[in-house]
């Protein structure tokens, strides 16, 4: 017998007896075996933990339903800064009506919320500058309720100031039911109400009316 068969037949006996020993119980074999048993299952656990959470982890893109009864809703359905508003009277003279800045808040209402407003008007006598600062707009109506004076002036010079009153731009009058105050070259007055002509100047009183006259003054104005 030579020595390499003698070597190679204690190789083969050590392999054997290698493998005897991961086999028999208790051995290698059996310790991996329940190694694997534990540890697949918590790795698998694990995985499907990992892509539920995924999903919720911040991301570049968002994405989302927003329920429309429970979204607060903004107060304002259009604002406009600068905006001005066209149309013509009842003589089908043009007139327009400028704001710094326009808001409405609903369609249904069909009112416009304005601030610092000047409207621009023909009368018979030439064109005249409306003033306020501020009002609603009735759109329907063509109808401006004035908040705090309005001022007018005529291309003439002719002057009136008023409180309390809004403005009719389709019929060219001033309307006030409230109280009502204000001034002209000629002097100053007060009413529970009052309405004034713009194209022919007159000024009906009425309720309280006064009127205090400056001396002079109708003479001045001829």
């Amino acid at each position: 017998m030579t020595s390499e068969y003698v070597e190679e037949t204690s190789a083969a006996q050590r392999q054997r007896r290698g493998r005897q020993r991961q086999a028999a119980p208790g051995g290698f074999h059996d310790r991996l075996i329940r190694i694997l048993a534990i540890g697949l299952p918590m790795a698998t656990g694990a995985i499907v933990a990992f892509l539920v959470l995924t999903p919720l982890s911040p991301r570049s893109e968002v994405s989302f339903i927003l329920d429309r009864d429970k979204v607060e809703q903004i107060d304002e359905r259009l604002r406009i800064d600068s905006a001005t508003y066209r149309g013509s009277d009842n003589e089908g003279r043009p007139f327009s009506l400028s704001a710094d800045e326009a808001v409405q808040r609903s369609s249904a209402e069909g009112i416009v919320r304005l601030e610092d407003v000047v409207a621009r008007i023909l009368l018979q006598d030439g064109p005249a500058r409306i003033a306020a600062e501020g009002g609603a707009y009735d759109i329907s109506e063509e109808l401006l309720d004035v908040n705090g004076p309005v001022m007018l002036r005529a291309a003439d010079g002719y002057s009136l100031t008023a409180r309390g009153v809004s403005v009719n731009l389709r019929e060219q009058l001033l309307l006030g039911e409230d109280g009502v105050s204000g001034a002209v070259p000629a002097g100053t007055f007060s009413a529970d109400s009052l309405r004034v002509d713009l194209d022919s100047r007159t000024i009906t009183l009425d309720g309280n009316a006064r009127l205090r006259m400056v001396p002079g003054a109708l003479e001045s104005m001829e």
